[in-house]
């Protein structure tokens, strides 16, 4: 599973349009990170580590490059 995919439906469980509006981008760029067409800049990324944290989520940074090994199943 790709990492934003999976962070954005296991881990935030939110649609792409709620992705955007976490990330702070449009939901074309969250489509584009799910098909590997580009990845977030490091703020977006900032953005969507702390909103997990604001939401009391389980967090890993090493999602963001590697969906854990059991979401790929």
């Amino acid at each position: 599973m790709n990492p934003m995919l999976h962070i954005r439906t296991v881990v935030f469980k939110v649609t792409q349009a709620e992705m955007a509006q976490i990330a702070g981008a449009g939901q074309a760029a969250v489509s584009r990170w799910e098909n590997n067409a580009t990845f977030p800049t490091r703020a977006q990324l900032e953005r969507i580590r702390s909103e997990a944290m604001t939401r009391g989520l389980d967090w890993d940074d090493s999602w963001f490059f590697e969906a854990p090994a059991e979401a790929a199943q």
